[in-house]
């Protein structure tokens, strides 16, 4: 199964102990599913996990999170975008997200903010949304 982990599922992963971003992080990292990555997520990623203020509360050191984030890396498929469908989400700068998914032909774009990719003008049927959590109960169901 092929998906594309959005930002938040990572921060999500690397702030809080356990909980369903950790699990589906680990999936990837078992190689249970298949990561895909592109340039913008790439650049978005090292940017937000970058930001020592979010972090603060994290029990993770930042070597500990760029040891992390390197681990994830190494599972990725890096999936080259050559045609931009431009789905016109209420936050523009997701949209390449979804650009991704379909370039890489992922099954599931796993994300905490499903508010804004739900609301996308052109639809593709073949691409499913899910939180973290509703993920890891798919996956469970199997």
């Amino acid at each position: 199964m092929r998906v594309v982990l959005d930002t938040n599922i990572i921060v999500g992963a690397m702030l809080r102990d356990g909980g369903a971003a950790r699990a589906v992080l680990r999936l990837c990292l078992q190689a249970e599913v298949q990561p895909i990555i592109g340039v913008a997520l790439f650049a978005e990623m090292e940017d937000v996990l970058s930001r020592a203020d979010l972090f603060r509360k994290s029990k993770l050191t930042h070597a500990e999170r760029q040891e992390l984030f390197s681990a994830f890396l190494s599972v990725t498929q890096w999936v080259p975008i050559y045609y931009t469908w431009r789905p016109n989400l209420r936050d523009e700068a997701d949209n390449h997200v979804v650009d991704l998914a379909v370039a890489g032909n992922a099954d599931y774009i796993v994300t905490q903010n499903e508010r804004d990719f739900a609301k996308m003008e052109l639809q593709f049927p073949q691409l499913k949304l899910a939180t973290a959590a509703e993920f890891m109960e798919l996956w469970r169901k199997r």
